[in-house]
């Protein structure tokens, strides 16, 4: 065997000029996008006024909140407070069954290997580049304050990131099967019922549960501009000041969606190992 010291390095650089003496158009680009990095990072400081001594300053102030929210007390609001989770809660459930339902068979015209379509694909991404936040606000002017509000804005935001993630999925799918049903004399319809759709639910499966998740606390953020739920309760109480009221509150949003997180997680892991074992 040889060792390090073996090794004749003026061989390898003779044998190897390229990756010895590399030029300075190949050494470059990546220090130069380094330092482009920074230059942005930079200037989007200097432009955004960042300023550490208001950082600084303003910590007190938030050690000082954070001493009022102590201990968490809900007075005599608790069923009040209970409404609202469940109001937001539901709020995140129907939104994204909503999105999923309408999602679905639109991710089969705009899968690659189904129907593809490009117009189609633009639309998602579309839908999709519009904040849960912005589609709120829109739908509160369209409908009126409320959780209906919140449900159309989750469903329509959830709908451009289901599009794209299902038939990401569908154009994943193993087409060996498909080719089978289709030897076997069936049509496109029986491709997708018993080729496509039997390999990709468990995956959509597994993305609805997580969005389930995530749109717990989108719930709680739509409902400070008014759609509903306890984001509605919890501007309320910063607005007024009551500290031990809102860090209950938040509480609540934790308990939820840890809660939401352990059970989404437990059908997750279900569903993936009933598709490993069939």
């Amino acid at each position: 065997m040889t060792g390090p010291q073996d090794i004749d390095t003026s061989a390898l650089r003779a044998r190897y000029p390229d990756v010895f003496d590399r030029p300075a158009s190949a050494r470059l680009p990546m220090p130069a996008m380094i330092v482009a990095a920074l230059a942005v990072l930079i200037y989007g400081l200097i432009d955004l006024d960042f300023s550490p001594s208001r950082l600084f300053a303003g910590l007190s102030q938030l050690g000082w909140i954070s001493l009022m929210m102590i201990p968490p007390d809900p007075g005599s609001s608790l069923p009040v407070y209970l409404k609202a989770l469940g109001e937001t809660l539901s709020i995140a459930l129907l939104g994204t069954t909503l999105a999923a339902v309408f999602a679905l068979p639109v991710s089969l015209l705009a899968a690659r290997n189904v129907v593809p379509s490009r117009i189609l694909r633009r639309f998602l991404d579309s839908i999709r580049g519009v904040d849960t936040l912005i589609w709120a606000l829109v739908w509160i002017n369209v409908v009126g304050l409320g959780p209906f509000a919140g449900v159309l804005a989750i469903a329509v935001s959830d709908f451009g990131a289901f599009g794209k993630l299902f038939s990401e999925a569908i154009e994943g799918a193993d087409q060996k099967q498909v080719e089978g049903i289709r030897a076997s004399g069936g049509s496109a319809l029986h491709e997708i019922r018993f080729g496509l759709l039997p390999q990709v639910l468990p995956v959509i499966a597994g993305q609805v549960l997580y969005f389930i998740e995530s749109n717990t606390r989108s719930a709680t953020i739509i409902g400070i501009v008014g759609a509903g739920g306890i984001g509605l309760q919890l501007a309320e109480q910063i607005r007024v000041l009551e500290w031990q009221k809102v860090s209950f509150l938040i509480l609540m949003i934790l308990v939820a969606v840890a809660a939401i997180d352990f059970v989404s997680g437990k059908l997750r892991f279900a569903i993936i190992g009933r598709r490993a074992v069939a």
